[in-house]
């Protein structure tokens, strides 16, 4: 432990010794040589590393272009662990010995990274699948860098208060934590059988299934599929067609379900032979809700139609922009980013780039950017990597008009979901029950005090400013009250709950002859106000 931690610290230490000086010297990003200094130092330092590594690719709003391209180059490479360790560690996950489980199981593994293994099986039934076995000890090792590396980024912003603004330790712990889900194989296996649900309908998709009774968290077993990289020349011929399907399945991940595979790089996505693309590795996996989705859908809308101050405002509801930030300059900022656009051929547009140069602008106003987003991100920079690789002449906005329309439309304008119906049904039905106790009371109130409407705000003895409220904002309540009965009224017609009378709900005929009567009641009211 003392070794790691000096192992960790001088190479730190040897970071913060380049960055200051070539800070003192003014050396600028471009030509800095830190970025790739960092790259080899995680690479050096292990798989833990190598994973923050991959975390810090998705930090647009902390990193220039220069470290983020390091970052995105670095790889899981590793020996493998011996074969007596992967049967301990999938003995000791599974209870039991792998006879009782496996009818084969191959010593050797046809893959190693720097988290995990992968051997071929075979299930008693004759199944073939791929058995991932986490690193031994893996969790144990990330946890006791993680601990070392809050206290170095502790130290650092102590040391360098130029650093303080990179907020070091809250980004230390976050990653931390995405590193903990994504270590986690069970997790990984929840993620495979959400996604294959939400896409199952899909019949150029593929989603090999996990065996969940079989996983734990260091060890996921899934079905064996067969077929070839997407980077592989005989895939060629057919790179339009594979382009225009992951077009397609991403827009329906990002403006439809918002459930979105976060990693597709070439390396987890390969052509079978029936055509369909296969995906795996779903350790990262990002979920827009409704309101971000609808947002994104109206940030790609304003992106096609080169509309800066609609960016703008789809930016500030993603939360990339901070609201109270001045309006005026970040309207420049986002024309300038499409002036650049203007002056390219339309196959080099991109929306990630777009996306990023926002982002970046918002980080000027200390936007907190939600993880998803930055996940999204990166989905969005590898994704359009591989349409670029599998159609060098692939058109990003034309394919977004072609096939995005019919996606923002859904997002913006579709109906609501059966969730949001139900809960309006039941919130009506609720209310039609108590309906007749609170007119019941609401018309006693007004006979106790001579007909007139009680709806007055009543303060505890306050009876002096009672009587001093404006007859004015009586009467305002009265419209308004009036106004919300009919469109409830109107809303409890549509859904039809409760017995029916001359074919609309018994509630709904009450709520609109009460609305009628108020709307008199204001009338007449309106016309004594006036008079006097």
């Amino acid at each position: 432990m003392i070794a790691r931690f000096f192992q960790i610290v001088v190479a730190a230490s040897s970071l913060i010794l380049l960055y200051l000086g070539e800070r003192r010297r003014g050396v600028s990003a471009d030509a800095s040589a830190l970025p790739l200094r960092l790259r080899q130092t995680l690479d050096d330092l292990g798989a833990t590393f190598i994973k923050i590594g991959q975390a810090l690719s998705m930090r647009p709003d902390l990193f220039p272009e220069p470290y983020l391209r390091q970052l995105r180059d670095l790889r899981e490479h590793a020996r493998p662990f011996s074969a007596r360790e992967a049967r301990a560690e999938l003995e000791h996950a599974l209870r039991r010995p792998i006879d009782e489980v496996f009818r084969t199981f191959a010593s050797e593994p046809f893959a190693a990274a720097s988290i995990a293994q992968v051997h071929h099986a075979t299930l008693p039934d004759g199944q073939d699948v791929i058995v991932k076995i986490r690193r031994p000890h893996m969790r144990e090792r990330i946890d006791g860098d993680m601990r070392i590396l809050v206290i170095v980024a502790r130290l650092a912003a102590a040391a360098v208060p130029g650093l303080r603004r990179f907020q070091l330790e809250r980004l230390v712990r976050e990653i931390w934590a995405n590193l903990a889900r994504e270590t986690n194989l069970l997790q990984e296996a929840r993620n495979i059988r959400r996604f294959g649900d939400a896409y199952k309908q899909r019949s150029d998709v593929y989603v090999p299934a996990a065996f969940e009774a079989l996983c734990s968290e260091a060890v996921l077993v899934l079905v064996l599929s067969h077929g070839r990289s997407i980077e592989d020349p005989i895939t060629g011929q057919d790179g339009p067609r594979i382009a225009g399907v992951l077009v397609d399945f991403y827009l329906e991940q990002l403006l439809k379900t918002g459930l979105f595979h976060g990693d597709p790089h070439p390396g987890n996505l390969f052509l079978m032979e029936d055509g369909r693309i296969c995906f795996h590795d779903f350790g990262l996996v990002g979920y827009l809700d409704r309101s971000t989705r609808r947002n994104l859908g109206i940030f790609l809308q304003a992106f096609v139609q080169q509309d800066a101050a609609w960016m703008l405002d789809a930016a500030i509801e993603l939360a990339l922009i901070d609201r109270r930030a001045e309006r005026t300059l970040f309207v420049h900022g986002i024309d300038e980013i499409l002036s650049d656009y203007s002056s390219l051929p339309l196959k080099d547009w991109s929306i990630a780039d777009a996306f990023l140069r926002v982002m970046r602008l918002g980080d000027s106003a200390h936007a907190a950017v939600p993880y998803n987003l930055m996940v999204l991100v990166r989905a969005l920079f590898l994704i359009e990597g591989c349409l670029r690789r599998l159609d060098p002449d692939f058109n990003v906005l034309d394919n977004l008009i072609a096939k995005g329309e019919a996606a923002i439309a859904h997002t913006l304008g579709g109906r609501p979901d059966r969730a949001a119906m139900e809960r309006l049904k039941t919130e009506l039905a609720l209310s039609v029950q108590d309906l007749p106790a609170l007119l019941g009371a609401w018309l006693h109130r007004a006979y106790q005090q001579g007909g007139e409407p009680a709806l007055g705000v009543r303060l505890a003895h306050s009876e002096e400013r009672e009587r001093r409220l404006d007859r004015r904002a009586g009467l305002t309540a009265l419209a308004l009250l009036s106004a919300g009965l009919l469109v409830a009224s109107a809303l409890l017609a549509q859904v039809r709950i409760g017995p029916l009378v001359l074919g609309l709900p018994l509630a709904a005929l009450i709520g609109f002859a009460v609305a009628l009567w108020l709307c008199l009641r204001v009338l007449r009211l309106a016309n004594a106000l006036w008079r006097r």
